[in-house]
């Protein structure tokens, strides 16, 4: 069964999710459609240029139908009277022509600057200020049509952060480098080892050449007869074996320090971004935010994971920690 106690005892003791919690919990975790929503890597990555040099960057998507969102209520009546809304509202819109589309924007921070930043640029809970690091606009993403067979464009389809294209790279994200491994391990799991032969999966316009070959559901002509191992001087005929990876592909990382166990611990910096969010929030938004945060919690029963929570809400700002206390105390549950 589902428990307040666990979402908000694991919340209340992981208060660097505070953050996304706040997100999940206003309007913004329930949008009118996937055409009113914006997009975020939330990891960061490398651009790297024909030199070879560097620079880390974080992708968004704004949405260029506007953000809409739906309030809890309307969503839970959605939720039941037709929860695949999203969905419908985008297939329909593309089917006549309507066709959504994303503003795309990069920001572009200098290697060396992330030793020196006032907090881990490579973590996943926080974003880079726009202030810090400006978006600059760099074309546009339109949907333009719709899947013509749901199972073999969709259903089989194999996304990975480890699929890149020549001139993006990783960064030192632990948690997108433990992305890299686990993505292609689960599609070998639901698609078999050959996931990458079935068409939506293939390189749009490159023929694939290399020495790997044979397991099972291989559609292929599995590469004829040729060996399955490199480097080899069998066949002259089949890719060469190149001895110098190109430099300007691969960007290099200067690594200097130690590596050990350690636990998390609490810093300031883990709140200064929720309060942001919350101070930039107005009106009936902080009213929506309080209420959908407050018809969640009153479920928990052991009142120290409640209190707990507050203090964090507190800590990113005062007023949103007392309207919360408040409307809990109205309600008898604490």
């Amino acid at each position: 069964l589902k428990s307040a106690d666990m979402f908000w005892d694991f919340i209340s003791l992981s208060h660097e999710s505070l953050h996304q919690v706040t997100i999940l919990m206003s309007n913004r975790g329930t949008p009118y459609s996937y055409r009113h929503m914006d997009g975020f890597s939330s990891h960061a990555l490398k651009l790297v240029n024909a030199e070879g040099e560097a620079h880390l960057v974080k992708w968004h998507f704004k949405t260029d139908q506007g953000i809409k969102n739906h309030s809890a209520e309307e969503a839970a009546a959605l939720g039941g009277s037709n929860p695949d809304s999203a969905t419908e509202d985008l297939f329909h819109s593309i089917a006549k022509g309507d066709h959504p589309s994303w503003t795309v924007y990069l920001q572009v921070m200098k290697e060396a600057d992330a030793a020196n930043y006032r907090w881990n640029v490579f973590d996943v809970t926080k974003v880079w200020p726009h202030k810090d690091y400006p978006l600059q606009k760099i074309g546009k993403m339109v949907l333009n049509r719709n899947p013509i067979n749901y199972f073999a464009e969709v259903e089989q389809a194999a996304f990975s952060p480890s699929h890149m294209v020549p001139g993006i790279d990783v960064s030192n994200d632990k948690m997108l480098q433990g992305r890299l491994f686990s993505y292609p391990d689960t599609h070998r799991h639901r698609l078999g080892a050959n996931y990458l032969q079935l068409p939506i999966n293939q390189p749009y316009r490159a023929r694939v050449n290399h020495h790997q070959r044979d397991g099972p559901l291989n559609f292929s002509e599995n590469f004829h007869g040729l060996p399955n191992y490199e480097p080899q001087s069998r066949d002259p005929a089949g890719p060469a074996q190149q001895l110098e990876y190109v430099a300007a592909k691969f960007s290099r990382v200067q690594l200097n320090g130690q590596t050990g166990r350690y636990p998390h611990t609490t810093i300031e910096d883990d709140y200064i971004q929720p309060g942001d969010l919350y101070r930039l929030m107005k009106g009936k938004e902080q009213d929506d935010l309080v209420n959908n945060i407050v018809n969640h919690i009153k479920n928990v029963t052991k009142p120290e994971i409640i209190h707990r929570q507050i203090e964090h809400f507190r800590k990113a700002d005062p007023e949103w920690g007392q309207r919360v206390e408040d409307a809990l105390e109205a309600l008898e549950k604490i």
